[in-house]
């Protein structure tokens, strides 16, 4: 019995480690900004700009952890840093769940989002399994005793794991788990399907009276039911407080609203354009690549001139900021305006560029795979 529980503990742990290290390290830049997030909230923000190398560094030792678990190789260490792992994650999503600071952990990325009393259940059930390993670790055998084939091993998942890393991060994610992925009808995804109910919200209010100093708190409904409200020894304090009370349909795509400098809504215009139209995504044109933005201002040259195809650069920066980057690397390309959270979902790279038509994206492209114009041209838009 003794030898079961140890064998499916150390298989357990070692998949879900490498199954984790893998979800991740295929979008190692959303696993970075959820990390920019855990460093905002613990007062570290100057880590923020070496975000997504640490993410990419966390997944190749999940990875590498997992598989050496397995392998039952060196398992005192393994098991060690492990439990070091273990522990600094469980403190991170308590810290979560308690403090409401980061709605999502990122445990498993966006291809199965938890809540954070649900990834600090999964860390304390993890937790205790690797301290049963921990302790039994020299009972964990390896599965090969020749330290030339453990080395080999060892470096064989590393260098896969770097690799498998990099690619994402330079092309794509392999398996895209966000709304804007290729294939998906985007302002489908922004409407509430017919039947489906919406998130139920009611407002809490603060009283007090006047006369008496007593406070007591009250939902809307009640607000009017009871009357309170014509009763001029109570007033409102502080402002009223937005509370879900029932969860209804999760509307995949809630927050993309594109506008131009003066605030005009061109999100219909733009993202429902019947015809082909290329749309460019930086949401922060200080962090981009330049070169990049000039083989793409090639494409919409080529694009409008050849096929009339419209292209627009969707950015967070301010309107001014905006322009003068345009007018810095003469761009053809309009200029529109969105919060940097939809945009970051959009693609994973910063230029990328998307392919729509009637709603559909129908195509994307990181910085460093851009496609080239003629070939886009034969299996696009000459079809």
């Amino acid at each position: 019995m003794k030898n079961i529980a140890l064998n499916f503990c150390r298989g357990f742990v070692g998949l879900l480690f490498i199954l984790s290290g893998l979800i991740k390290a295929n979008d190692p830049m959303g696993f970075g900004y959820k990390l920019q997030e855990y460093f905002d909230v613990f007062h570290i923000s100057f880590l923020g700009e070496f975000a997504t190398g640490i993410a990419m560094l966390l997944c190749i030792i999940e990875i590498v952890l997992g598989a050496l678990l397995l392998c039952g190789f060196w398992s005192r260490k393994v098991t060690s840093a492990l439990l070091w792992t273990i522990i600094f994650f469980t403190f991170l999503t308590f810290v979560s769940a308690v403090f409401k600071v980061v709605t999502s952990c990122g445990c498993f990325g966006d291809a199965i989002p938890l809540t954070p009393w649900q990834s600090f259940g999964k860390d304390l059930v993890l937790l205790l399994m690797i301290v049963y390993l921990y302790v039994n670790s020299a009972r964990i055998l390896p599965v090969t005793n020749s330290r030339k084939l453990q080395l080999a091993a060892l470096s064989g998942v590393a260098a896969f794991s770097l690799a498998f890393t990099l690619y994402t991060y330079y092309a794509l994610p392999i398996v895209d788990f966000l709304p804007y992925k290729v294939g998906n009808n985007v302002p489908e995804l922004m409407k509430l399907p017919v039947g489906a109910q919406g998130d139920e919200y009611e407002m809490l209010y603060q009283l007090k009276n006047k006369s008496t100093g007593e406070t007591k708190s009250m939902n809307d409904k009640l607000y009017m039911k009871s009357g309170i409200w014509e009763d001029e020894n109570w007033e409102i304090i502080g402002t009223p407080e937005r509370r879900l009370v029932k969860k209804g349909y999760d509307i995949k795509i809630k927050d993309l609203n594109i506008s131009d400098a003066s605030g005009t809504d061109y999100t219909k215009e733009i993202i429902e354009n019947p015809y082909y139209n290329l749309v460019v995504v930086a949401y922060d044109l200080r962090e981009t690549d330049t070169a990049a933005f000039g083989r793409i201002n090639a494409i919409a040259l080529k694009a409008a001139e050849a096929f009339n195809i419209r292209t627009v650069l969707l950015t967070s920066n301010a309107a001014q900021d905006a322009q003068a980057f345009s007018d810095q690397h003469k761009l053809f390309i309009e200029i529109f305006y969105a919060d940097a959270v939809p945009l970051k979902s959009m693609v994973r790279s910063s230029p990328g560029l998307l392919l729509f038509k009637n709603g559909v994206v129908v195509d994307k492209w990181s910085a460093a795979f851009l496609p080239d114009f003629d070939r886009l041209a034969e299996t696009y838009f000459f079809k």
